[in-house]
Formats: C-alpha cells, sequence, structure tokens
C-alpha cells in the first residue's frame, strides 16, 4: 500500500495552515514580532484556528454553532513573540446574551409570555388613542434616556377588554429593560388571591416590599379582583402610599375609569359602602397616574 509517510503528512498540513488566508495576512502583520522557529512552535495553534469559522455563521442559534466552543469565534494575537489565540463572542452570541439581559430586567408575575414579548414598534396603529399612547410611551422612554431619571407619573391606561392595555405594559417594559430600567409587571386578580396565601407562609411582608419598591411597577387589570376591604387597605393602600412618597413611576390598566374604579374599591365582600377609604386609594392612584383612555377593537375576538 502507498501509505503517505509522517512527514509526508505533517508537510502537507504545514502547507495547508500556512497558505491559508488569514494565517498569511496574520504572519505579514506580524512579521517584525516573528520569526520561522516562533511560526513553527505554534503550528497547532494555527490550525486549531483555520479548522473553525472566523466569522459569525450566522446562525440562528448558537446551539447549532459548528465552532469548538459554541457561539464564539478564534482570534490570533501576538505575545512575547508566541502567538496566542481567545475566543471571543460572536455576533449571534452576544444578540442572544443581551436579549436575555433584557428577560432578566422583567420580573412578572402572573402575566403572559407573548405581552412580555412585546415592543413598541409592535404596537398596532388603528386609532387615534393608540397613536397617542405610543407616543407617550416612546416619550417616558426619551425622558429617561436623556435625563438619566425616572419620570415620577407612570399611566393609567383604561378601556374596554381586549383592546390591547396589558399589551402596551410589556412593550414599555421591554423599551425600558432596553436601557437597563427594571420593571415589575404584575396581574392584580392573582397577585391578590396570592397574598392572601402568603399569610399562611409568613412571606407577605417581604412580597409587598418586593412589589412596593420596584423601580418601575406595572398592575395590569386593576379592577377585575373581588375586592376586599383588605386587599384595598393593607394592600393595595400600602404600595401605592409608598409609591407615591417615594415618587415611583407607577403603571396601570383597567377596564374602569377613574370614577368607575372608586365605585369598584368602595365595595366590599360584606355588602358595605366605604366611599372615604376608595377616595384615599384614588387620590394616590391620581397622584401617580395620568389617565389615558385607550380605544380600538377587540384583539381576542
Amino acid at each position: 500500500m502507498n501509505v503517505p509517510s509522517f512527514q509526508e503528512r505533517y508537510e502537507a498540513m504545514r502547507r495547508e495552515i500556512l497558505e491559508h488566508p488569514h494565517v498569511q495576512g496574520f504572519l505579514a502583520q506580524h512579521a517584525d514580532e516573528l520569526n520561522y522557529d516562533n511560526v513553527e512552535r505554534n503550528l497547532p495553534k494555527l490550525h486549531e484556528f483555520i479548522s473553525q469559522s472566523t466569522e459569525c455563521c450566522g446562525c440562528d442559534n448558537t446551539e447549532h454553532c459548528t465552532n469548538y466552543l459554541k457561539g464564539f469565534i478564534p482570534t490570533l494575537r501576538v505575545v512575547r513573540n508566541s502567538i496566542e489565540m481567545d475566543y471571543v463572542r460572536c455576533e449571534q452570541k452576544i444578540r442572544e446574551e443581551e436579549r436575555r439581559d433584557v428577560a432578566n430586567m422583567i420580573a412578572s408575575m402572573h402575566m403572559p409570555k407573548d405581552v412580555l414579548q412585546a415592543t413598541i414598534h409592535d404596537l398596532s396603529i388603528d386609532d387615534e388613542s393608540r397613536v397617542a399612547i405610543a407616543q407617550k410611551a416612546a416619550q417616558f422612554v426619551k425622558i429617561t434616556k436623556e435625563t438619566g431619571q425616572l419620570p415620577a407619573k407612570g399611566f393609567y391606561l383604561y378601556g374596554k377588554f381586549g383592546v390591547g392595555k396589558s399589551f402596551v405594559l410589556g412593550a414599555l417594559a421591554n423599551e425600558l429593560a432596553s436601557i437597563k430600567i427594571r420593571s415589575v409587571v404584575v396581574f392584580v386578580p392573582e397577585f391578590l388571591r396570592e397574598m392572601k396565601n402568603a399569610i399562611g407562609d409568613n412571606t407577605l411582608n417581604e412580597k409587598i416590599d418586593y412589589i412596593k419598591k420596584a423601580p418601575v411597577l406595572m398592575l395590569d387589570d386593576l379592577g377585575a379582583e373581588t375586592m376586599t376591604a383588605w386587599t384595598r387597605d393593607e394592600i393595595l393602600g400600602t404600595i401605592f402610599h409608598y409609591r407615591m412618597a417615594e415618587q415611583l413611576p407607577t403603571f396601570i390598566t383597567s377596564n374602569f375609569n377613574y370614577e368607575e374604579l372608586e365605585h369598584h374599591l368602595a365595595q366590599s365582600q360584606k355588602g358595605d359602602i366605604e366611599v372615604v377609604k376608595a377616595g384615599r386609594i384614588m387620590e394616590r392612584i391620581k397622584a401617580l397616574t395620568v389617565p389615558i383612555e385607550m380605544r380600538g377593537k377587540n384583539r381576542r375576538m
């Protein structure tokens, strides 16, 4: 059998390495730092370098990357007359980590995934009110970027069922996450049910503190819950009072306008009408938010 000798195979591999365009370009760039012996000693590194893609392959997921380290591309440099190889993140890896960082800036309690993936650019503009809301949301983010400070007031979005109020919260949360502002997005009915359960496992105060101290708080579907004096005064009242005192931006969605929500808050399971206590909660909500009516077709039908 005519089997090439080890020396022949080595010479063939050596020629393949040294004739590779990227290697030739690197050696030409560092000709004054590298000599023959330097290059010969580092042939294994150069072989590892040319055996992989030196540019992002453009795959849709770094799990499909063909390089030795998924999501990383090799680069060469010279350190004290010796060739060193580093691995740096490819473009896809950077995009995936940026998306993960954005996701980590949004804490969600009982919110649907599609809501949390929304962006302002995705908002359907089919009504003047939706145009105004998109503009106000973009302005909120712009002010935060330019000043480095969050505006003290959020929005109170109210409108009929299914017009996309929750979607606006998710879009705004993602825009804020892109500039490293953390939001907590809460579906109110489930949250209040969870607070009742938290009494039994002694986590009530911890959970209320987590909500009330959020840099940006978004409360979805306020008014859809069955209201009790305890959830109104001890939970919502505590949260709103703290955020008003600390001037922390709060966003709320509801099917009710201010007047209708006040009427809802005045009702209790016992049938009592507590106008004064409901009015106290509403004063805090009005101090925290700007009311905006949202119109449009029902997207859930």
